[in-house]
């Protein structure tokens, strides 16, 4: 059985065994009020408790015995007609119940629903990923890989075969409809990524999961510029626009050549990067060139140039960046920058803005001479 069959069959399931337990209990029910109203009628018309009661017994069963006492009186066919017509229906009613609550719970047994609807209930404090595309695929890889619960809320049937092939709560709904934002436990959840290429579905995702979890916290992805503005107003914390991210970091990259060769396989550099980026710092290495603003100034003119929008933390002069000759950590403000140094920075504002800092050439006319 294909997934998409599977998905077809569980959505009629849904629809036509939608209480089937409720169905059982009315039925059910309706039998015994049935029951007891024809056994009372013949108890009236004289009978005994015990002939009455089988009576009623034989009757709505259909078994076709004989007649406990002759029904000789208009009363008594009269309550025998009603007990066949009201008692056999009740009992044909009562045993189609039986059969879909059977067939119901089979039914979630064979599609696993039962073992997904209880991971669900589990969950708390989790994180909600509508959509699966490229940046929902990655964010699923990372969330697995810190070990946060969360549960991706996707529609296409071959992309929720991939999440769970790679282990992960998948809910085969469409995250555009509140029942399934509710399903995913949204009033239980931390945070929810709403990551699907279409800006006008994150808004309506957005607005639909913060009026049912005004505390969670939103993160939305935009395509647009424009459309960071109506996530905000939809109620999103936090919009990512990934187009933009992109070029940012092309530009760091183009900016800040020597940071990946500083931080090496060093791990207590990359620890010290991912503890500066909790508190909004980001820790680049940048080579200084002969052409360079910075070339000959101090670390103070360096740092007062830049705005106090990074600080020089270390200078790495002679050999490859992280393997120098000299080394100057935590440089006064008067040590001077030569070229070809590697300059540690700590940058608490804008990285590009830093960047065009540390690249920007010397002014015309401003000699600078190498130190041989």
């Amino acid at each position: 059985m294909t997934l998409g069959r599977s998905r077809r069959i569980e959505r009629a399931a849904r629809i036509m065994l939608s209480s089937p337990v409720q169905n059982l209990l009315r039925a059910l029910a309706f039998v015994v009020v049935i029951y007891f109203a024809a056994t009372a009628g013949f108890v009236a018309a004289g009978w005994s408790l015990g002939d009455a009661a089988y009576m009623v017994v034989v009757t709505i069963f259909a078994v076709g015995y004989n007649e406990v006492r002759p029904i000789d009186t208009p009363w008594l066919r009269a309550i025998t007609t009603a007990t066949i017509v009201l008692g056999c229906t009740g009992m044909i009613i009562l045993t189609g119940a039986l059969v879909q609550v059977f067939a119901h719970y089979q039914l979630r047994s064979l599609l696993g629903i039962e073992r997904m609807q209880s991971q669900i209930e589990r969950l708390q404090d989790h994180a909600i990923i509508c959509g699966l595309g490229r940046i929902g695929s990655q964010l699923a890889k990372e969330l697995a890989a810190a070990r946060l619960p969360f549960i991706i809320v996707e529609r296409s049937a071959d992309k929720i075969a991939e999440a769970r092939a790679f282990g992960y709560l998948a809910l085969a709904a469409d995250a555009t409809d509140e029942a399934s934002l509710k399903q995913a436990g949204i009033e239980r959840a931390r945070v929810l990524a709403t990551v699907l290429p279409d800006d006008a579905n994150n808004v309506f995702i957005t607005l639909s999961a913060r009026n049912l979890n005004p505390r969670i916290e939103i993160i939305a992805r935009g395509e647009a510029p424009s459309t960071e503005g109506k996530l905000i107003h939809a109620g999103a914390d936090k919009v990512v626009l990934p187009t933009h991210i992109g070029a940012e970091r092309i530009a760091e990259m183009i900016l800040y050549p020597s940071t990946a060769r500083f931080l090496g396989e060093s791990a207590q550099l990359r620890d010290l990067k991912r503890g500066l980026n909790e508190f909004g710092l980001e820790l680049e290495a940048v080579t200084v060139s002969a052409e360079s603003a910075l070339a000959g100034e101090t670390v103070g003119e360096a740092e007062r140039r830049g705005r106090g929008g990074f600080f020089i933390v270390q200078i790495d002069r002679g050999g490859e960046p992280g393997a120098c000759t000299q080394c100057f950590v935590h440089p006064g403000e008067d040590v001077k920058i030569e070229a070809g140094d590697t300059v540690v920075l700590v940058i608490r504002g804008s990285r590009v803005a830093a960047g065009a800092v540390c690249t920007a050439p010397r002014p015309a006319g401003r000699g600078y001479t190498v130190r041989h």
